[in-house]
């Protein structure tokens, strides 16, 4: 025998000490959200020095509707890293989402603009159905299965789309006012990108579905014995990735008013460095929703400053790839600590 006690208290005893040192570990992230803080502040400074338009009030705006896109991909990514999985396939169901939406507007001009956010969401989520099926009852890594899908959903885009192109003239006006609308002088993007992410930290913290999510990610194990239905809290993860990757396609579109077989290509990186930078650790079961958003903030600074400072494309590709790898490597440290002080626990439990 190994002296372990595997009984339903004592893997829901394993439950709440992990949480408690995963509340741990987010207060040293909360640190890392302040350094993220800081750096776009810093970052914002320099540029404005170089070039004061750029702290201007429509620079501004376009940042907060760049934000406003990757935000609400990033929120959807959180939900599937915190319970130790990723999804690669949100810049596909983003595009296929936004020609879904985008097609329906030019056959069907009368369609009002609430079912068209609907449709973009509804077929999101049916792309995250898809992943976590694949991922729950096929027993494939999510890595493997987000990156197949990653193309097949894009497959499927250039199927249906070819080499058409929906334009600004053959959406309906209204729903092309949407991205330049205002609210306070705010875009209403960036407003609803806020309103999702605030509504799904909310729900991840406070909710016992969402706070789930987090025992899941600390230890899959303990949480199964615990009564965790994680098989069901895994596809929710995913289709709740889905239809925020959807709502962005509706964004998108209503961004750019201009959609094809291409759009949101090469999304996927910077979504993924959003979240690591943003402190939710890739090795699951910690971070929030807001650091996520967070490094969304930062990257979408990172993509407006540099060629303001007259620097390549190249670079700016090389800094969201060093940002992640950075990230990474504290989380591993940070992760690598947790491990050990739930071992001295199991230890003095007699482990």
């Amino acid at each position: 025998m190994s002296g372990v006690d595997t009984t339903p208290a004592a893997a829901a005893q394993a439950v709440a000490d992990d949480r408690a040192a995963r509340r741990r570990i987010e207060l040293l992230l909360r640190f890392s959200e302040l350094g993220i803080v800081l750096a776009i502040a810093a970052l914002m400074l320099v540029t404005a020095l170089y070039n004061t338009r750029f702290v201007g009030v429509q620079s501004m705006r376009d940042i907060l509707l760049n934000t406003a896109i990757y935000a609400v991909l990033a929120a959807g990514q959180a939900i599937v890293v915190i319970t130790r999985n990723i999804d690669l396939s949100v810049s596909s169901v983003l595009g296929l989402s936004a020609f879904a939406v985008a097609s329906t507007l030019q056959a069907n001009p009368g369609t009002p603009i609430v079912l068209a956010f609907v449709l973009g969401i509804l077929v999101g989520a049916a792309c995250g159905l898809v992943n976590g099926v694949l991922v729950r009852f096929g027993n494939i890594p999510a890595l493997v299965v987000t990156l197949g899908t990653l193309y097949v959903f894009r497959g499927v885009d250039y199927l249906w789309a070819g080499s058409e192109q929906v334009t600004a003239d053959e959406f309906p006006a209204r729903f092309i006012e949407l991205g330049t609308a205002r609210v306070a002088g705010i875009p209403l993007l960036a407003i609803i990108a806020l309103v999702v992410v605030v509504v799904t930290g909310l729900w991840l913290g406070r909710f016992r579905s969402g706070r789930e999510l987090y025992a899941m990610g600390s230890n899959p194990e303990a949480a199964r014995l615990a009564g965790i239905p994680t098989g069901r809290r895994l596809l929710l993860a995913f289709v709740l990735s889905g239809a925020l990757a959807g709502l962005a396609g509706v964004l998108f579109a209503t961004r750019y008013a201009v959609v094809d077989a291409t759009s949101g290509t090469g999304y996927e990186l910077t979504v993924v460095a959003a979240v690591v930078v943003g402190g939710v650790a890739v090795f699951g079961g910690s971070g929030t929703v807001y650091g996520a958003a967070l490094g969304a903030l930062l990257l979408s600074v990172i993509q407006s400053a540099l060629p303001v400072l007259r620097v390549a494309q190249f670079w700016q590709q090389a800094i969201a790839g060093a940002l992640i790898l950075l990230a990474i490597g504290t989380d591993r440290v940070v992760a690598s600590r947790m491990s050990a002080a739930l071992r001295r626990r199991d230890s003095r439990h007699g482990g």
